[in-house]
């Protein structure tokens, strides 16, 4: 069955901010509310790669070569890595399929989570019928493990901010975890509880740190991204 997107983006009027830059890599800060690939609407063409590819006046300018190993949902923000080089391309793919590459995420939950910290152990399956979402199913899903530590309590309302530090890569993996602890992050559109979306104006979910071996050099990288909340 063919599967399809109605979705259209709507404009996103902030940059993609360059953080860090050599020969081979660069590391980018993504705005909520882009994609980070053109979809196959011609109106859905403005992404994270078609402003790296094309340039930002201004801004940034043109990196023709530039590919993603990895990407981020429309609504997350925060930190990326881009290659610059086929062979650079080449490392970072196999470092993402090794599952050495480490991420952090930053994210607001709805309610008091009571454990300071845990594991989230709940697979996860993909249902064409209810594209783009995902189910938790134990008995079709992919294994599927969320590490997660609260960093703080907030009140009024009562809300959780957490650091996730996924140990896999599923589709919509901590938006979906989220909701099966009945704590859904906040201003999700796909995952949420009768209130959870209406406390934010954006998906609160933010990449904010990524480790991984530069594909030249060698040598460890840590890329980081301030959270916006």
């Amino acid at each position: 069955m063919d599967i399809i997107d109605t979705f259209i983006a709507p404009a996103c009027y902030e940059f993609v901010h360059i953080l860090y830059q050599d020969d081979s890599i660069l590391l980018i800060n993504k705005p909520s509310g882009l994609l980070s690939l053109s979809g196959k609407n011609p109106l859905n063409h403005d992404s994270v790669h078609y402003r790296l590819v094309h340039g930002q006046p201004g801004v940034s300018p043109a990196f023709p070569l530039a590919k993603l190993p990895h990407r981020l949902d429309f609504g997350t923000s925060g930190i990326m890595v881009v290659t610059l080089t086929p062979d650079a391309t080449a490392h970072l793919n196999q470092q993402f399929q090794a599952g050495s590459v480490q991420k952090h995420y930053s994210a607001m939950l709805e309610g008091w989570v009571s454990a300071d910290e845990g594991l989230i152990t709940a697979p996860i399956a993909k249902d064409n019928s209810q594209f783009p979402r995902v189910n938790i199913c134990d008995s079709t899903g992919k294994a599927a493990s969320s590490q997660f530590r609260v960093v703080k309590r907030l009140s009024q309302p009562r809300r959780s901010l957490v650091q996730f530090t996924p140990l896999s890569g599923r589709t919509h993996q901590l938006r979906i975890h989220s909701l099966s602890i009945n704590h859904p992050i906040l201003g999700c559109d796909l995952y949420h509880s009768d209130s959870s979306q209406q406390l934010a104006d954006r998906l609160l979910l933010h990449a904010s740190d990524i480790y991984f071996q530069h594909p030249v050099t060698g040598e460890p990288c840590h890329g980081h991204a301030v959270s916006p909340f």
